[in-house]
C-alpha cells in the first residue's frame, strides 16, 4: 500500500500539478505535492531541471489526463481516436466529455468515493445500478436519462460515509439525492463543468503530429 501511495504522489509532483490520485489525501497536510513542489529522484529539488522539447510538453499534458481518469495507455487512445471521428464538437471537448461519462467517474463526482480508484472498485464489487441493472463495468458510458441507484449496504461503508460528509459540489449535468442514493443525468457534461488538470488541446495536438 505504501508503495502505491508513494507512486501517485510521486505522478503529481513529476507533473507540477495535482492529479487527486488519493482523495483526501490530497486536500490534507499529508499531500506530498505541498510538502514537495518539485519533481522525484536526487535532482528533483536542484532547480536545474532539462529544457522540456515541444514533444515533451504535449506528452505530459496527456499523460495527466490518463492518470487523472486512471486509465492505461490503449484505453486513453480510444477515447481519443473516438473523439476525433465526429466533427460536432471540437476533437478536445469531445474527449473530455466521453472521460466524463465513464461510470466510474460519475460515481467519484457524486461525492460517494474520495477517489476515482474506490469508484472503480465499487463499481467492480457490484454496488452500482443504472436504470435497475447491475454494472460492474467501470467504462460502461451513461446517456442523460440514465438513473444511477447504489446498493443499500454501500450506506455503511465508513469511507463512502467520510466522503459523502464532505458535501462536495455535484456536477450541474447531475442530480443527486444523498438520502436515496440516487442520481440522474440530466444533461451532458462539458470542459467547463469538469475543471480537469490538463490542456486538452495539446493533448489533440499531441496524437495530431
Amino acid at each position: 500500500m505504501a508503495r502505491y501511495l508513494e507512486s501517485s504522489c510521486r505522478k503529481c509532483r513529476r507533473y507540477g500539478t495535482k492529479l487527486f490520485l488519493k482523495g483526501d489525501r490530497c486536500a490534507s497536510e499529508k499531500c506530498a505535492f505541498e510538502k514537495r513542489k518539485y519533481a522525484p529522484g536526487q535532482h528533483g529539488n536542484t532547480g536545474r531541471r532539462p529544457k522540456v522539447t515541444d514533444f515533451g510538453i504535449h506528452l505530459v499534458e496527456k499523460q495527466k489526463a490518463k492518470f487523472y481518469y486512471g486509465l492505461m495507455e490503449r484505453q486513453f487512445e480510444r477515447y481519443y481516436y473516438e473523439a476525433s471521428s465526429q466533427r460536432k464538437i471540437p476533437t478536445g471537448d469531445r474527449l473530455v466529455q466521453l472521460l466524463e461519462l465513464r461510470l466510474d467517474n460519475v460515481v467519484y463526482r457524486l461525492g460517494i468515493a474520495p477517489s476515482r480508484a474506490m469508484s472503480r472498485q465499487i463499481v467492480l464489487h457490484r454496488k452500482v445500478f443504472v436504470n435497475g441493472h447491475y454494472v460492474n463495468i467501470p467504462s460502461y458510458r451513461v446517456k442523460t436519462g440514465d438513473i444511477i441507484t447504489f446498493k443499500p449496504e454501500l450506506k455503511e461503508n465508513v469511507y463512502v460515509k467520510h466522503s459523502m460528509e464532505r458535501n462536495l459540489a455535484i456536477p450541474e449535468w447531475l442530480v443527486f439525492d444523498p438520502s436515496a442514493y440516487r442520481a440522474e443525468v440530466v444533461n451532458m457534461p462539458d470542459k467547463s463543468t469538469a475543471n480537469a488538470p490538463f490542456n486538452d488541446q495539446l493533448i489533440v495536438e499531441f496524437y495530431s503530429k
